[in-house]
Protein backbone atom coordinates (compact mmCIF):
# COMPACT_ATOMS: atom_id res chain seq x y z
CA UNK A 1 0.00 0.00 0.00
CA UNK A 2 1.19 3.32 -1.03
CA UNK A 3 1.37 5.97 1.77
CA UNK A 4 -1.13 8.62 2.42
CA UNK A 5 -0.56 12.23 1.98
CA UNK A 6 -2.80 14.28 5.14
CA UNK A 7 -3.39 17.73 5.59
CA UNK A 8 -2.67 19.32 9.00
CA UNK A 9 -4.14 21.90 10.51
CA UNK A 10 -3.21 23.68 14.11
CA UNK A 11 -5.81 24.91 15.95
CA UNK A 12 -5.31 27.65 18.56
CA UNK A 13 -7.40 27.34 21.34
CA UNK A 14 -5.36 28.68 24.26
CA UNK A 15 -2.68 31.05 25.98
CA UNK A 16 -0.54 32.02 28.81
CA UNK A 17 1.43 34.98 29.17
CA UNK A 18 4.93 34.28 30.96
CA UNK A 19 9.02 35.13 30.55
CA UNK A 20 11.27 33.70 28.97
CA UNK A 21 13.45 32.42 32.21
CA UNK A 22 10.53 30.23 32.73
CA UNK A 23 10.93 28.46 29.14
CA UNK A 24 14.17 27.23 29.64
CA UNK A 25 16.85 25.21 32.64
CA UNK A 26 19.01 27.74 33.65
CA UNK A 27 16.17 30.81 32.76
CA UNK A 28 17.27 33.45 30.06
CA UNK A 29 19.27 36.29 30.31
CA UNK A 30 17.28 38.60 28.41
CA UNK A 31 14.52 37.67 30.21
CA UNK A 32 11.09 39.35 28.69
CA UNK A 33 7.86 38.30 27.24
CA UNK A 34 7.61 34.62 25.73
CA UNK A 35 3.91 33.25 26.09
CA UNK A 36 2.45 29.92 25.71
CA UNK A 37 -0.21 29.09 23.36
CA UNK A 38 -1.81 25.89 23.25
CA UNK A 39 -2.98 24.37 20.17
CA UNK A 40 -4.49 20.92 19.04
CA UNK A 41 -3.95 19.85 15.11
CA UNK A 42 -6.09 17.64 12.83
CA UNK A 43 -4.28 15.35 10.44
CA UNK A 44 -6.79 14.75 7.70
CA UNK A 45 -6.95 12.54 4.18
CA UNK A 46 -10.32 11.53 2.46
CA UNK A 47 -12.43 9.91 4.59
CA UNK A 48 -10.68 10.16 8.09
CA UNK A 49 -9.53 12.50 10.17
CA UNK A 50 -7.42 12.05 13.19
CA UNK A 51 -7.12 14.72 16.13
CA UNK A 52 -3.40 15.13 17.69
CA UNK A 53 -4.46 16.03 21.77
CA UNK A 54 -7.44 17.44 23.23
CA UNK A 55 -6.36 19.95 25.25
CA UNK A 56 -8.17 21.55 28.28
CA UNK A 57 -11.33 22.78 29.08
CA UNK A 58 -12.54 26.44 30.18
CA UNK A 59 -12.91 25.21 33.85
CA UNK A 60 -9.30 23.36 33.77
CA UNK A 61 -7.91 27.21 32.22
CA UNK A 62 -9.52 28.99 35.42
CA UNK A 63 -8.01 26.35 37.82
CA UNK A 64 -4.49 26.72 36.24
CA UNK A 65 -4.75 30.43 35.33
CA UNK A 66 -4.82 29.61 31.59
CA UNK A 67 -7.20 31.63 28.82
CA UNK A 68 -9.17 30.12 26.73
CA UNK A 69 -9.19 32.00 23.41
CA UNK A 70 -11.18 29.33 21.65
CA UNK A 71 -13.34 25.66 22.69
CA UNK A 72 -12.09 23.05 20.87
CA UNK A 73 -15.54 22.24 19.21
CA UNK A 74 -15.28 25.96 18.09
CA UNK A 75 -11.99 25.66 16.70
CA UNK A 76 -12.88 22.59 15.14
CA UNK A 77 -15.87 24.01 13.94
CA UNK A 78 -13.97 26.06 11.65
CA UNK A 79 -12.72 23.87 9.84
CA UNK A 80 -15.37 22.08 9.01
CA UNK A 81 -15.28 19.15 11.60
CA UNK A 82 -17.72 18.44 14.48
CA UNK A 83 -16.36 15.93 17.69
CA UNK A 84 -18.13 13.12 16.23
CA UNK A 85 -16.16 13.33 12.72
CA UNK A 86 -13.20 12.08 14.85
CA UNK A 87 -12.55 8.45 15.21
CA UNK A 88 -8.93 8.50 16.55
CA UNK A 89 -7.03 10.53 19.08
CA UNK A 90 -3.33 10.35 19.64
CA UNK A 91 -2.47 11.24 22.68
CA UNK A 92 1.00 12.57 22.84
CA UNK A 93 1.32 12.61 26.82
CA UNK A 94 -1.29 13.00 29.70
CA UNK A 95 -1.05 16.86 30.75
CA UNK A 96 -3.71 18.07 31.52
CA UNK A 97 -3.40 20.58 28.53
CA UNK A 98 -2.84 17.69 26.26
CA UNK A 99 -5.37 15.02 27.64
CA UNK A 100 -8.75 17.34 28.79
CA UNK A 101 -12.12 17.39 27.48
CA UNK A 102 -12.16 13.89 28.41
CA UNK A 103 -16.09 13.69 27.75
CA UNK A 104 -15.63 15.20 23.80
CA UNK A 105 -15.22 12.20 22.37
CA UNK A 106 -16.67 9.32 23.89
CA UNK A 107 -16.73 7.11 21.06
CA UNK A 108 -13.16 7.50 19.54
CA UNK A 109 -9.64 5.06 19.99
CA UNK A 110 -7.39 6.85 21.54
CA UNK A 111 -3.40 5.91 20.74
CA UNK A 112 -1.11 6.22 23.80
CA UNK A 113 2.42 4.72 24.27
CA UNK A 114 2.69 1.62 26.88
CA UNK A 115 5.42 4.08 28.88
CA UNK A 116 2.90 7.14 29.38
CA UNK A 117 0.12 4.75 30.78
CA UNK A 118 2.85 3.15 33.63
CA UNK A 119 4.30 6.62 33.74
CA UNK A 120 1.07 8.55 34.90
CA UNK A 121 -0.38 5.50 37.09
CA UNK A 122 2.47 4.36 39.02
CA UNK A 123 4.95 5.34 41.58
CA UNK A 124 6.51 8.83 40.48
CA UNK A 125 2.81 10.28 40.47
CA UNK A 126 3.51 9.89 44.49
CA UNK A 127 5.55 13.14 43.93
CA UNK A 128 4.25 17.08 43.56
CA UNK A 129 7.20 17.88 41.23
CA UNK A 130 6.12 14.65 38.61
CA UNK A 131 2.17 15.06 39.09
CA UNK A 132 1.34 18.60 39.22
CA UNK A 133 1.10 18.83 35.16
CA UNK A 134 -1.70 15.87 35.27
CA UNK A 135 -5.22 15.78 36.05
CA UNK A 136 -6.01 12.79 38.14
CA UNK A 137 -9.56 12.58 36.27
CA UNK A 138 -8.36 12.86 33.05
CA UNK A 139 -5.64 9.88 34.17
CA UNK A 140 -8.86 8.07 35.56
CA UNK A 141 -11.06 8.94 32.34
CA UNK A 142 -8.05 6.84 29.99
CA UNK A 143 -8.04 3.90 32.78
CA UNK A 144 -11.58 4.07 32.19
CA UNK A 145 -11.22 3.45 28.04
CA UNK A 146 -8.70 0.73 28.54
CA UNK A 147 -11.40 -1.24 30.28
CA UNK A 148 -14.14 -0.12 28.05
CA UNK A 149 -11.62 -1.45 24.47
CA UNK A 150 -10.97 2.54 23.38
CA UNK A 151 -7.39 2.44 23.64
CA UNK A 152 -4.78 1.41 21.15
CA UNK A 153 -1.63 1.40 23.02
CA UNK A 154 1.81 1.64 21.37
CA UNK A 155 5.30 0.53 22.51
CA UNK A 156 7.59 2.64 20.42
CA UNK A 157 7.85 3.65 17.22
CA UNK A 158 4.64 2.05 15.26
CA UNK A 159 2.72 3.13 12.02
CA UNK A 160 -0.85 4.13 12.86
CA UNK A 161 -1.73 3.27 8.99
CA UNK A 162 0.65 4.54 5.98
CA UNK A 163 2.30 8.02 6.47
CA UNK A 164 1.05 8.22 9.69
CA UNK A 165 3.44 7.02 12.20
CA UNK A 166 4.29 8.09 16.48
CA UNK A 167 7.48 7.62 17.65
CA UNK A 168 8.52 7.23 22.04
CA UNK A 169 10.49 10.52 22.63
CA UNK A 170 10.30 11.00 26.35
CA UNK A 171 11.87 13.60 28.21
CA UNK A 172 9.00 16.08 28.96
CA UNK A 173 7.54 12.94 30.12
CA UNK A 174 8.57 9.22 30.03
CA UNK A 175 6.20 8.41 27.30
CA UNK A 176 5.70 11.04 25.25
CA UNK A 177 5.33 10.36 21.31
CA UNK A 178 5.88 12.41 18.35
CA UNK A 179 3.66 12.39 15.37
CA UNK A 180 5.22 12.07 11.40
CA UNK A 181 2.95 12.98 8.70
CA UNK A 182 3.68 12.47 4.97
CA UNK A 183 2.20 15.60 3.61
CA UNK A 184 2.21 17.45 0.11
CA UNK A 185 5.95 18.94 1.36
CA UNK A 186 7.36 16.09 2.47
CA UNK A 187 7.36 14.57 6.33
CA UNK A 188 6.50 16.63 8.67
CA UNK A 189 6.95 16.23 12.60
CA UNK A 190 4.08 17.71 15.48
CA UNK A 191 6.35 17.56 18.21
CA UNK A 192 3.99 18.52 21.12
CA UNK A 193 5.67 19.23 23.89
CA UNK A 194 9.45 17.42 23.01
CA UNK A 195 9.78 20.87 22.39
CA UNK A 196 8.02 23.64 23.95
CA UNK A 197 9.41 26.47 21.11
CA UNK A 198 11.48 26.73 18.24
CA UNK A 199 14.55 27.75 20.13
CA UNK A 200 13.80 24.70 22.43
CA UNK A 201 15.07 22.54 19.69
CA UNK A 202 17.19 25.05 17.60
CA UNK A 203 19.21 25.58 20.39
CA UNK A 204 19.19 23.08 22.58
CA UNK A 205 17.87 25.00 25.23
CA UNK A 206 15.75 22.14 27.33
CA UNK A 207 12.30 23.07 28.77
CA UNK A 208 11.91 22.91 32.61
CA UNK A 209 9.26 20.34 32.70
CA UNK A 210 10.99 17.30 32.55
CA UNK A 211 11.65 14.13 33.33
CA UNK A 212 14.99 13.27 31.69
CA UNK A 213 16.95 16.10 29.99
CA UNK A 214 18.90 13.52 28.64
CA UNK A 215 15.82 12.17 26.81
CA UNK A 216 14.88 15.43 25.84
CA UNK A 217 18.03 16.58 24.57
CA UNK A 218 18.12 13.59 22.21
CA UNK A 219 14.58 14.21 20.99
CA UNK A 220 15.57 17.53 19.60
CA UNK A 221 18.14 14.97 17.39
CA UNK A 222 15.47 11.95 16.86
CA UNK A 223 13.16 15.16 15.26
CA UNK A 224 15.23 15.87 13.20
CA UNK A 225 16.05 12.43 12.12
CA UNK A 226 12.22 12.30 11.27
CA UNK A 227 11.78 15.42 9.51
CA UNK A 228 12.31 15.88 5.79
CA UNK A 229 14.38 19.41 7.52
CA UNK A 230 14.08 21.05 10.28
CA UNK A 231 11.59 23.96 8.85
CA UNK A 232 9.43 20.32 8.81
CA UNK A 233 9.94 20.15 12.88
CA UNK A 234 6.61 21.94 14.62
CA UNK A 235 7.20 22.76 18.23
CA UNK A 236 3.70 21.85 20.73
CA UNK A 237 3.52 26.17 22.08
CA UNK A 238 5.03 28.68 20.54
CA UNK A 239 2.85 31.66 18.99
CA UNK A 240 5.30 31.69 16.13
CA UNK A 241 3.59 28.86 14.51
CA UNK A 242 0.53 31.16 13.62
CA UNK A 243 3.03 33.50 12.25
CA UNK A 244 4.97 31.09 10.15
CA UNK A 245 2.08 28.79 8.61
CA UNK A 246 -1.11 30.17 5.79
CA UNK A 247 -4.18 30.75 7.40
CA UNK A 248 -6.49 27.66 7.30
CA UNK A 249 -9.59 29.85 6.50
CA UNK A 250 -9.59 33.57 5.81
CA UNK A 251 -10.30 35.84 8.38
CA UNK A 252 -8.51 33.59 11.30
CA UNK A 253 -5.44 34.26 11.99
CA UNK A 254 -4.81 31.48 14.36
CA UNK A 255 -5.92 28.52 12.56
CA UNK A 256 -3.06 27.69 10.35
CA UNK A 257 -1.92 24.84 7.93
CA UNK A 258 1.03 23.21 8.49
CA UNK A 259 1.16 20.21 5.22
CA UNK A 260 1.31 23.59 3.09
CA UNK A 261 5.03 25.79 2.74
CA UNK A 262 5.59 28.18 5.55
CA UNK A 263 5.07 31.69 4.65
CA UNK A 264 7.92 32.84 7.27
CA UNK A 265 10.71 31.22 8.99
Amino acid sequence: MSESTFEITAIRYGHHDRNAAANFIGGDEHDGPMPLDYYVWAIQRPGKTYLLDTGFDAAMGKQRNRQIVRPIEAGLAAIGLAPGDISDIIISHMHFDHAGNRDMFPHATYHVQDAEMEFCTGRCMCHPFMNHSFDPKDVQAMVGRVYAGKVAFHDGDEEIEPGLTVHHIGGHTRGLQVVRVKTQRGWVVLGSDAAHFYANFEQYRPFPVVESVADMMAGYDRMRDLASSIRHIVPGHDPLVTDYYPKARDGIADIVRLDLEPVAY
